[in-house]
């Protein structure tokens, strides 16, 4: 499982129609057996760089029955800038930085971190991050404490596209090898340049699996979003690329050459692309606020206007994009340029196994999250955040917020709707086991094909 995966172009190839069984759902014993074979040892995504700017700055990161300690030890991006580092004290066990009620983590800054137990006290800054610098009555242990057997215990950790990921195998390939070929085809979009714009957790009654599966495909949208069909019936696709997988549109048969990727990448509906596009913006940025940006939904409300009737879907697309790419760089918003090919090519998401999305654009990007809530195989905690590009020293201060799934978007809440409901009806003693479409939902069945690899059991079998 430490082999790189180069981009293959998959766009003609389809899989084919699988049947995955409820057991990574519903069992419990499924449920506790992920801990050690594959929470234990994937790459995870455990928070961002702005959250630690400062040497001293701290975050955590809980994982089932695991908490990890994620400081900035050092200025800078080099070895040792950033620690990861067990929460637990080496004395007694006793958990050293406890996350606040109703809080996603904990976060702050310190020096040290003392144990609320009996006080063993731990630097956390500079080469001496990690140490216990402090034990009342050494001497009792008649000499035999020292810095090895008393330290933090520490965990793999790097950074790529602005996020900081851990990995609790000492004997984990390098972040960069397990990320690819996503890593690759993200790079361009310079994600480590976006910051949030707001970021929530909730708790749904359901699988992480059935959470994050219900947004990596599109198939669902006639059903789940009746009122976006009015923009246009879009055909999706998912293609798996190794540990990971990535989803978009098809450009349809009807549509104007020259438009290329982008009609799949920025739709811009049916009828008068002037006035579907404003509409399709006005309920993206009033319904569910993500997925674009102020400037492209004012840009969009002003398309009907200053564009005459018949202007061809191309010169509407165009004037839309170069005058919000202007009016952005005009406040110090640079939107990095990338290749047409290029774009096509990534789609409109990548699925980072096993339990990240990210939703990627040159100004914008939308990222799933969808963790265990303790063994229950029933339940999960499940994160969104939006991200986009701000003028230095712009972008709005946020942290974690618990909002109830009823409080989100009401687009999002179309979405959370299937949740409990999915879950309960994987438990009916009438349901063979999920069958997902063999190209639109082509990144259910990757992620199910690598769950079979790491856990060992749960591989999929064929429709017949």
């Amino acid at each position: 499982m430490n082999e790189m995966t180069t981009f293959v172009d998959r766009s003609n190839n389809q899989m084919p129609a699988e049947r995955h069984g409820v057991e990574a759902y519903i069992s419990p014993e499924y449920a506790r057996a992920e801990q050690d074979k594959l929470w234990r040892k994937c790459w995870l995504q455990a928070g961002r760089l702005e959250d630690i700017p400062e040497v001293g700055n701290f975050i955590t990161y809980d994982i089932l029955t695991d908490s990890v300690l994620i400081v900035r030890a050092k200025d800078g991006t080099g070895p040792g800038a950033i620690k990861a580092f067990a929460n637990v004290c080496t004395h007694r066990g006793r958990r050293l930085v406890d996350t606040p009620k109703g809080e996603r983590n904990a976060h702050g800054s310190r020096a040290n971190f003392v144990c609320g137990f009996h006080a063993w006290t731990f630097d956390v800054t500079g080469d001496n991050a990690g140490v216990c610098s402090y034990i009342q009555q050494k001497g009792e242990w008649g000499g035999v404490l020292n810095d090895a057997n008393t330290r933090l215990g520490e965990f793999k950790v790097d950074t790529w596209g602005g996020f900081i990921w851990i990995n609790l195998d000492p004997g984990a390939e390098p972040l960069r090898d397990y990320l690819e070929p996503a890593a690759t085809m993200l790079d361009p979009f310079q994600l480590q340049n976006m910051r949030t714009r707001w970021r929530y957790w909730t708790v749904f009654d359901c699988n992480w699996k059935v959470a994050l599966e219900a947004f990596n495909e599109t198939y669902h949208v006639a059903g789940t979003h009746p009122e976006f069909m009015a923009f246009g019936d879009f055909t999706g696709w998912g293609r798996q690329q190794g540990k990971h997988s990535h989803i978009g549109y098809d450009l349809p048969k009807d549509a104007d050459p020259t438009l290329g990727e982008n009609k799949g990448k920025l739709r811009l509906g049916t009828g008068d692309p002037r006035v579907a596009t404003a509409e399709m913006q006005k309920y993206t940025w009033e319904g569910v606020n993500t997925n674009t940006t102020q400037t492209l939904y004012e840009v969009a409300q002003t398309l009907p206007d200053v564009l005459p009737e018949g202007t061809p879907p191309e010169e509407v697309l165009k004037y839309w994009l170069e005058t919000a790419r202007a009016k952005d760089a005009a406040r110090g918003v640079v939107w990095p340029t990338v290749d047409t090919a290029h774009t096509a090519a990534s789609g409109t998401s990548w699925q980072i196994f096993p339990n990240q999305q990210i939703g990627h654009a040159v100004n914008n990007m939308l990222c799933y999250q969808a963790r265990p809530c303790g063994f229950d195989p029933d339940k999960c905690y499940f994160e969104v955040a939006v991200y986009e590009l701000y003028p230095e020293d712009g972008a709005p201060e946020t942290q974690w917020s618990y909002l109830a799934p009823d409080q989100f978007p009401h687009v999002l809440q179309q979405d959370f709707s299937n949740m409990a409901a999915v879950q309960q009806g994987m438990k009916n003693v009438g349901f063979r086991g999920n069958m997902p479409n063999p190209k639109n939902e082509g990144a259910v069945t990757s992620l199910h094909r690598n769950l079979a690899k790491y856990m060992g059991t749960g591989a999929p079998e064929m429709v017949r």
